[in-house]
């Protein structure tokens, strides 16, 4: 079927209402979620089928899955890059962040901790960030994951039903993504306890196999950026140590999402951590927090290359970042010479002591014990 006939010809409902008869906020939220979803789904589906693969192959629909996975990817690369420019910042303000915390330190009435947070939150608007900043690209992903699980999870009940999703996935695309297999023995609508209660041995293998290299691909992601892409200051605050116990704890969302996802879910899941992991990858080889190890082995790299950092951030010529140095070792040399002699403070006994040498008639011309003039000749 061509994808623009499908288009025209496809109905969009509306969101239905609750079980129950009530208002579905969950589902109303999400249908437009869906319909993009299945938009996605339903495009890449066309495509590899135009270029000959299957149709109702589960390889077809697997790679249709991956597609989605670069367009939804793709779209928050910007947010990414945010991201990114928000942990920086948080990483600069941790030393004052720090102060703050210190400042209130075992203060625990309501004045105290309203001024700290006062503070606290002072800071994040003057460095133009804030904790929730760095974790928008997962919070953006979220309702799409939600979004696509609703999907797949819907395909068996509109499958037996004969009907359709919301959006492009016609009941026509719905029985066909159903009886798709991978590998012609799992079900991409089919979860682990499924597999398990089914006897589908094959089935569990592969999703088990997913759910090992999702905690793997995750650990490494993480442990990549509390290793390398620290600097030492960030590595003794409170923040890493958090950072630390994530490490191990968030692998923990995985096992419960490869127990209770659909196949598809899973598949979808693995993919984005791949992403997630290549762009770390690169941001971390090319874009270093300064200070950190990376940032060390970058500058080593550029060496060898005969190139170095500026002072703006931008990779030079050696010989270039040679001469800004020295440029700027004469700038400050030059302000050092120019700035005020420091002058040595006294006391008030060596003041009076210095102040009487400077009148006239002191030191030379004082006087005597006996108030007569003393110099070097005889009294007239």
């Amino acid at each position: 079927m061509d994808l623009f006939t499908a288009l025209a010809a496809t109905p969009t409902p509306s969101p239905s209402p609750a079980a129950g008869g009530g208002f579905d906020l969950l589902g109303t939220i999400l249908w437009p979620l869906k319909w993009l979803v299945e938009l996605v789904l339903v495009a890449w589906h066309w495509l590899f089928s135009a270029i000959g693969l299957p149709p109702a192959d589960g390889l077809t629909w697997v790679l249709s899955i991956i597609g989605l996975v670069i367009v939804v990817r793709s779209a928050m690369i910007p947010l990414f890059v945010r991201q990114i420019k928000s942990q920086r910042k948080m990483m600069e303000i941790a030393p004052e962040l720090r102060k703050v915390q210190e400042k209130y330190k075992g203060k625990r009435d309501q004045l105290s901790r309203e001024a700290m947070s006062r503070e606290t939150m002072a800071l994040y608007k003057k460095h133009g960030t804030t904790p929730v900043s760095s974790c928008l690209p997962l919070l953006v992903q979220m309702p799409v994951f939600f979004a696509l699980y609703s999907v797949l999870n819907d395909v068996a009940k509109h499958a037996v039903a004969g009907i359709g999703g919301v959006g492009l996935l016609n009941a026509e695309l719905t029985q066909e993504f159903y009886n798709a297999k991978l590998f012609g023995v799992a079900s991409l609508h089919e979860t682990l306890i499924q597999a398990f209660q089914t006897g589908n041995t094959p089935a569990i293998i592969i999703l088990i196999t997913l759910v090992v290299l999702m905690i793997a691909s995750q650990f490494f992601t993480q442990l990549q950026i509390i290793s390398k892409n620290l600097s030492p200051e960030a590595k003794t605050g409170q923040a890493y140590q958090m950072q630390r116990i994530m490490l191990f704890i968030l692998p923990l969302g995985f096992i419960f999402s490869g127990v209770f996802f659909p196949l598809g879910v899973v598949i979808y899941w693995f993919i984005s951590n791949l992403w997630t992991m290549g762009q770390q990858f690169l941001v971390i080889r090319e874009m270093p927090t300064p200070g950190s190890e990376a940032a060390k082995e970058r500058e080593e790299r550029l060496a060898r290359k005969g190139k170095a950092i500026d002072a703006s951030g931008k990779v030079v010529p050696m010989e270039k970042y040679l001469a800004e140095q020295q440029r700027l070792y004469e700038e400050a040399e030059r302000a050092k010479a120019a700035a005020p002699k420091r002058q040595q403070p006294v006391s008030k006994q060596r003041a009076k002591k210095q102040s009487q040498k400077g009148q006239p008639g002191g030191s030379a011309g004082g006087t005597n014990a006996s108030g007569q003039a003393g110099g070097s000749g005889t009294a007239s």
